[in-house]
This record gives C-alpha cells, sequence and structure tokens, in this order.
C-alpha cells in the first residue's frame, strides 16, 4: 500500500464555542494521510489513476471554511467529503490544529486525529 501526505494546510478559519471565534477567527492547520495503491499511476504517469493532491486541498479549504462549534465536526465532514470523492482511499487520517486556542492558560494549540479504514 502506498501514501500521499499533504501536510501543513495553512487556513483562517472561525470555528469555536465561544461567540467571538466566530468573529475573530483563529489559524488551524491541517494535516491529511491518505493509503491508496498508485502503482498503476506511477507506471503510467497518469494523474487520474492516483489522488489528486489538489482536489484534497480544496476539499478542505471548503469544508473548513463552513463555521462549526467543533472541530471534530469539521474533521468527519473532510473524512466523509474525501471519502466520497476518492474511493480508492484505503486508509485516511485527519489532523486538524488549532493555534493558541483562547483558554485560561497558555496552550499553543490543540489537535484532534480522525482514522478511518
Amino acid at each position: 500500500m502506498n501514501k500521499i501526505i499533504v501536510e501543513g494546510i495553512k487556513l483562517y478559519c472561525y470555528h469555536g464555542c465561544l461567540d467571538e471565534e466566530a468573529i475573530i477567527g483563529a489559524n488551524y492547520i491541517v494535516d491529511v494521510t491518505m493509503e491508496t495503491d498508485f502503482t498503476e499511476a506511477a507506471k503510467t504517469d497518469d494523474l487520474n489513476k492516483t489522488i489528486d493532491y489538489v482536489t484534497v486541498y480544496n476539499i478542505v479549504k471548503l469544508e473548513m471554511a463552513i463555521r462549526a462549534k467543533l472541530i471534530e465536526t469539521v474533521g468527519q465532514r473532510i473524512v466523509d467529503h474525501l471519502k466520497k470523492e476518492f474511493i480508492s482511499l484505503k486508509k485516511l487520517e485527519i489532523k486538524i490544529t488549532k493555534l493558541n486556542p483562547p483558554m485560561n492558560g497558555n496552550v499553543e494549540k490543540v489537535s484532534i486525529v480522525i482514522v478511518q479504514c
């Protein structure tokens, strides 16, 4: 099995449970790891035989733009959309990191990870 990893997708979004998060927003980083068989693409040099990481980026950007209280919700939307778009996926891992979350403490980041087969 092969992996395609799209790392460090940086986006500014408006997720969170606090009202001010809908106004102020925050920086996020999204990482997507996909297992698939791209042997045929490697042999034929054909983009149609693999997962186009530009499409992956566009799906992440689209779903991250839709406000949610929980990044868990956004993560699941990304997973669902990618699985629908790429039927060749064998395993999918999404990591969403929120930088400088508004907490009563010095916290650099919080992350969620969703793994689906």
